[in-house]
């Protein structure tokens, strides 16, 4: 059944949202991007009153509905000084890992529009000039900064520029992948997820299929700072976050396989929808993992956290070096999508 998925297209889609910046707060580039992409399917779609892209599938079941996120924001950083020297001190949007995105290169999305260059490292950078301080300085907001490709060298020259505290930080995300299928990026977390659904959707499309019950398609868009969907339909009976899974010696993560989360640090995950997943997967030779992780949440465990009346899972393919320089495989890709088309 699952033999004609386009993982070609998948990968295509993922890499093209990836390069649109879109740190937490600024996401509306990239939501049209997918609303685009939704069109090309004839899917209709609305937002909320928080401005959270949701599309509707209409199932062969419609009295009864399912809703599955995945979230198009990524973490980043923003403005909080400009310096005396022109440089710029930055404070984090979501878990941003400061010696992670050390020496990369980034834009300053300002405010009227304009996008500056620049890259962000440590103020003791320079090994000939600050001996072993630049290899000892603890990495931290107030140890790093961002060098300005521009002609400034002072507070005014780049506040003459445009640029303000509060303009919007989004990184490179070097996007590679191997011969052999790995895929290495930044935002791996979640944009691939938005891909794997595009991927189920199209499979749906070319072979004239629909989802067992009515699905509703959540983009959220503040995920990384943990309030990232608001809406539940009232007819929505479970909510299934599509998000990364963990690789680390204290997860069975396995970059070849779809991760099915058992808890995380706000709640645990529904158990009859885990038990039929697995067995899903076990019918179906989708290659699979379960886990519990303790610095971990999703959208799915969010929303039950505030009280909301539904049951939650999640599953996504398992990363490795999460919120750093993220990797995971075109096999784990393929996996994630198989569940949620038998699934679903």
């Amino acid at each position: 059944m699952t033999t004609n998925i386009d993982l070609n297209y998948v990968l295509n889609f993922t890499k093209e949202l990836l390069e649109i910046p879109s740190p937490v707060g600024y996401t509306e580039k990239a939501k049209y991007r997918v609303i685009e992409e939704l069109k090309k399917y004839n899917i209709p779609y609305f937002f909320n009153k928080k401005g959270t892209l949701i599309a509707t599938i209409e199932g062969e079941n419609n009295l009864e509905g399912k809703m599955i996120s995945a979230h198009i924001d990524t973490i980043g950083a923003m403005v909080k000084k400009i310096k005396s020297n022109g440089r710029l001190e930055l404070i984090q949007l979501g878990g941003i890992i400061w010696s992670g995105v050390e020496a990369e290169n980034l834009k300053v999305l300002a405010i009227d529009g304009k996008i500056f260059e620049g890259t962000l490292l440590p103020n003791k950078a320079s090994a000939h000039v600050y001996g072993d301080d630049a290899r000892t300085i603890t990495r931290e907001a107030s140890t790093m900064e961002v060098r300005l490709d521009e002609e400034v060298y002072s507070k005014e020259d780049t506040e003459n520029l445009g640029i303000s505290i509060g303009d919007f930080i989004a990184f490179d995300p070097r996007t590679v992948i191997t011969k052999n299928g790995f895929i290495k990026s930044r935002f791996l977390d979640d944009k691939l997820c938005i891909g794997q659904i595009f991927g189920y959707i199209k499979f749906l499309k070319e072979n004239k299929l629909k989802p067992k019950n009515k699905l509703y398609i959540c983009f959220s868009d503040y995920e990384e700072i943990g309030y990232g969907v608001s809406y539940i339909p009232e007819d929505a009976k479970e909510f299934i976050a599509l998000d990364i899974g963990l690789v680390s010696p204290d997860s069975q993560g396995d970059e070849k396989k779809v991760a099915i989360t058992i808890k995380d640090n706000r709640a645990v995950y529904d158990l009859d929808i885990r038990k039929k997943m697995m067995e899903i997967c076990k019918n179906n030779n989708i290659k699979y993992t379960t886990d519990i992780y303790n610095r971990y949440s999703s959208d799915a465990s969010v929303v039950v956290q505030r009280g909301a009346d539904i049951k939650i899972a999640c599953i996504g393919p398992s990363v490795d070096a999460s919120h750093h320089y993220e990797r995971t495989h075109i096999s784990g890709v393929l996996e994630v999508i198989k569940l949620l088309i038998n699934y679903l």
